[in-house]
């Protein structure tokens, strides 16, 4: 296919500067003076792509830690519980997917403790070709539903004790993050594990010299769906309508006879699934760990925090910024960390003007 004039050819730049050398050593001024222009053209082309690349992956890492921080926002905001074990359900979600993959596969040899007299073996069913790549589609049910049960236990083991008692409830599922990170090493063991991508969610599609992977389209595009299902579900059905008037008036609601802890367990696990959906999708960009969690559930936290705590639709905004202006930064500084500490600095500067976040969430308590 013939480029469009006005764009340069970017595998031609060593060529174009080999000439202009050579005709600049040769007096050949008007060849010279056009491989200059070419140049300029294709270091503008350059410009163009890094843009638009950088904007992608910080659409798709904004996409990711929407996923992720929903499921906080709506936890969070209904019971006013810092979960810090947030995290570590997205790495169940993510050791589902790999869990999947492995049955699809080859099968799953366990041995937790590090002990070789005490083993788990799962089966596989060694598909190959496109009954192997349907494995992901089958995770992302199972990584919800996992992560969904994980939730459900931690909130009717230990969350419900501590409702009304944020610093509690905070060190407790501290705590908690610990163990299960432990857990997790003990039974897959210390080293991240590789999945292998479907050849559907594989390679890229071009478009100008753009690259737009697969996975990371994937992810956009699963996470607009998320967010539509997740709006329906807290105001198109009963069970969002009784999350909604406890949110509002927690007391009022029990004495309409709702039952609130039947909510606060649904929603808590309607929360944690959603968490282990964002661990499927990290599985195909990045590898998991043990430790996986732990380099989301800050940005989460500042995420919920920016957007106004309980309000979707300024985490959607928030998400989606922080996750462009990261990927700008690294971009433009080259240094990641200094990056991630700019962004960090610029949401404690925003949060000192406006504490409340992007959107208040206003509810009857708020009001008196």
């Amino acid at each position: 296919m013939r480029r469009p004039r006005g764009h340069g050819s970017i595998p031609s730049q060593d060529a174009l500067k080999t000439l202009a050398s050579e005709a600049t050593k040769e007096g050949k001024k008007e060849v010279a003076a056009a491989a200059t222009a070419a140049l300029e053209k294709i270091a503008a082309h350059v410009k163009v792509v890094n843009t638009a690349g950088t904007m992608f992956r910080g659409l798709s890492t904004g996409s990711i830690l929407l996923v992720v921080a929903i499921g906080l926002a709506i936890t969070f905001g209904l019971m006013g519980v810092i979960n810090m074990a947030h995290g570590e359900l997205l790495v169940v979600g993510a050791y589902t997917t790999y869990v999947v993959q492995c049955i699809f596969g080859a099968g799953l040899t366990l041995a937790p403790f590090s002990q070789s007299s005490l083993t788990f073996t799962i089966p596989g069913m060694h598909a190959t070709g496109a009954t192997f790549s349907v494995y992901f589609l089958v995770a992302l049910p199972c990584s919800f539903l996992m992560a969904a049960l994980v939730g459900i236990g931690l909130e009717r083991g230990i969350i419900r004790f501590l409702y009304k008692r944020p610093l509690e409830s905070l060190l407790a599922t501290w705590g908690v993050s610990i163990v299960m990170q432990q857990l997790l090493r003990l039974i897959f063991g210390p080293q991240n594990v590789a999945l292998e991508s479907p050849a559907w969610l594989s390679g890229s599609w071009v478009v100008n010299d753009i690259a737009f992977n697969w996975n990371r389209l994937f992810v956009i595009g699963f996470a607009v769906i998320i967010i539509v299902l997740t709006w329906a579900v807290l105001n198109k059905t009963p069970l969002g309508l009784l999350i909604r008037s406890v949110m509002q008036n927690r007391d009022m609601a029990a004495c309409m006879g709702v039952r609130t802890e039947r909510v606060n367990m649904l929603t808590f696990g309607f929360g944690s699934g959603l968490a282990g959906l964002a661990g499927a999708f990290i599985s195909q960009i990045d590898n998991v760990g043990p430790y996986t969690g732990q380099n989301y559930i800050v940005d989460s936290f500042m995420t919920v925090v920016v957007g106004g705590v309980g309000n979707m639709i300024g985490t959607v905004i928030s998400a989606l910024g922080i996750g462009v202006v990261d990927q700008s930064l690294q971009q433009i500084l080259g240094n990641p960390v200094l990056g991630k500490i700019l962004v960090l600095g610029t949401i404690i500067l925003f949060l000192q003007w406006r504490p409340q976040g992007i959107f208040v969430t206003r509810s009857r308590s708020l009001e008196s």
